[in-house]
């Protein structure tokens, strides 16, 4: 075990941990947040994304040790406070229905807004490629990214 600190949505952490424990460990565990998603383990459903220095990463294959000096932002504190655009456009266009996937394209779409404030469909698709959603509400996330690119 080693003494760690790590930022997570603006404040920094101490933890004491292996460190290549993945970072969704400390983030759940350590931390008590529950938004990033225990989904496959093998960073491919996407449940799992939090942005890390404004890039979506899966940290259920992410050292915690590679995060510490960066800054980790989660569902919770990506509005810093207040709801994002992509979060509202997600509840406008009533997205979620089972729930455990929004998490990541939501993290993700907040990256591709950051860096193209106005995507085309085949920007969005490109940011978005690889997330799952066994609900198939493809359709509507579309809908709400394009919602909150105009916000």
């Amino acid at each position: 075990m080693t003494k760690m600190s790590i930022n997570v949505d603006g404040k920094t952490h101490g933890i004491d941990a292996d460190a290549d424990m993945p970072l969704l460990y400390a983030l759940r565990d350590d931390l008590g947040l529950r938004n990033p998603k225990f989904g496959c383990g093998l960073a491919q459903c996407g449940a799992c994304t939090v942005l890390v220095d404004g890039e979506p990463v899966r940290s259920c294959i992410t050292p915690v040790e590679s995060v510490q000096g960066r800054k980790v932002v989660t569902l919770a504190g990506l509005g810093g406070g207040k709801a994002h655009k992509i979060q509202e456009a997600f509840i406008a266009e009533q997205v979620p229905q089972c729930g455990y996937c929004i998490n990541g394209w939501v993290m993700s779409a907040a990256a591709l807004l950051e860096k193209t404030p106005k995507p085309s469909d085949d920007q969005i698709k490109e940011a978005l490629t690889g997330l799952k959603c066994r609900c198939a509400t493809h359709i509507s996330i579309m809908r709400a990214v394009k919602r909150a690119a105009q916000a």
